[in-house]
């Protein structure tokens, strides 16, 4: 078994300890403290070192060119019965850095993320802990191994798995976002490049759509707050965050784009927040309409857009879960998202003609659409938004 080869001093506490050490490979000098270790020194002076080489006791791991070298303890020098781990032979963290490397290629990229687990790791444990038909979290999903394996066991059994992954690291849209869209396209890569095409079989069971969600922060809340009251805005300044974070400036700030704007749900398409990302700050379309889905509870099972004399129109349809136990789980509810802004009456009569012609409220328990309208039955949903918005979560 392998074991370190530096300990916790310093160079200063131990300057003998501190040496280059040549790479037998790529013949790179590598110092104790070339990947950033806290441990700082060798474990071994130089002439130690010369002797575990000579006794071929220095290993370097399976992908030889990116690895530290450690020391090696040999079965004869170990006591008792050495057991040999039932996971070993689903590969290594340095096995799992080739594969990267050989999605992504770029060096700056697959050296972006250390110590990636093994596909073939995350995959047994998925198999034998979960039915083919189940959800998997990973809410430190790190590079997107978890993702990956589901993506390969999918292949295998043909499941029905899904993944959420949470990641919140700059690797996410570096290494974890690319390798996912890679592997998706087909399961085999070398040198950044397809390395066979994926089969029909393949194909067909690989995901249809990958969902990405990005949560407004605290510091992007507060960018987009904006006053119509000046008695707001001396508050804040006089009191500062204690202020807002107190009292919401629930009147103060009720038309800001953070807190929702309703009066802009006439355009939906075109609602923008100031998002803070690579040390500027930027005005990023909101999805309204898949927000909406989440805070309702809609499981979609049909999504289309329709375009009608230049009118652009989004509908969902789906069901809802149940309410507090009152109403029957799976209502049918339809969401129609459209750009009302200048709307006249004869606008709405005729989008409510276009709507019954076209059947999209068909068979629905509930109509929600943006802004006012004229489809019967349909509520609006602006308030609804707002409220769902900002509720307590209930356990």
């Amino acid at each position: 078994m392998p074991s370190d080869y530096r300990c916790k001093y310093t160079k200063e506490q131990r300057p003998n300890l501190y040496y280059p050490i040549v790479h037998p490979k790529t013949g790179v000098e590598i110092y104790p403290d070339t990947y950033g270790s806290t441990r700082r020194v060798w474990a071994f002076s130089k002439q130690q070192h010369e002797e575990n080489v000579k006794q071929n006791r220095i290993w370097w791991g399976n992908n030889q060119e990116h690895t530290e070298p450690k020391l090696k303890r040999f079965l004869s020098e170990s006591k008792g019965m050495n057991i040999r781990s039932i996971w070993l032979e689903e590969g290594t963290n340095d096995s799992a850095s080739k594969m990267i490397n050989d999605i992504l290629h770029s060096e700056n990229q697959s050296r972006s993320f250390k110590n990636p687990k093994p596909v073939q790791l995350i995959k047994k444990v998925i198999h034998h802990s979960m039915t083919g038909m189940d959800t998997i979290l990973d809410f430190f999903a790190g590079s997107g191994t978890t993702g990956h394996a589901v993506i390969n066991l999918n292949h295998d059994d043909g499941g029905r798995r899904k993944f959420i992954l949470v990641e919140m690291a700059d690797y996410f849209d570096t290494v974890l976002l690319p390798r996912l869209k890679k592997v998706i396209f087909t399961p085999e890569w070398k040198e950044g490049k397809p390395k066979r095409m994926a089969t029909d079989e393949e194909a067909k069971r690989s995901p249809r759509i990958l969902k990405i969600i990005r949560l407004e922060s605290y510091e992007d809340a507060l960018n987009n707050l904006t006053f119509d009251e000046a008695s707001g805005q001396t508050m804040l300044d006089r009191f500062g965050d204690e202020y807002l974070l107190r009292y919401m400036l629930v009147w103060e700030t009720r038309r800001s784009e953070t807190l929702l704007n309703v009066e802009k749900l006439t355009e939906p398409f075109c609602y923008k927040l100031k998002i803070h990302r690579d040390g500027e700050t930027q005005e990023c379309t909101v999805d309204l309409p898949e927000t909406f889905n989440y805070l309702l509870g809609l499981e979609v099972q049909k999504r289309f857009v329709h375009h009608e004399n230049g009118r652009r129109y989004l509908v969902y349809r789906g069901t809802l879960p149940m309410d507090r136990g009152t109403l029957p789980n799976g209502r049918t509810a339809v969401v129609i998202w459209r750009d009302i802004q200048g709307w006249t009456r004869d606008d709405f009569q005729r989008e409510a003609k276009l709507v019954t012609k076209q059947g999209w409220t068909h068979g629905a328990d509930e109509v929600y659409v943006n802004g006012d309208s004229s489809i019967p039955n349909a509520q609006s949903l602006d308030d609804i938004f707002k409220r769902r918005l900002f509720a307590p979560v209930e356990a």
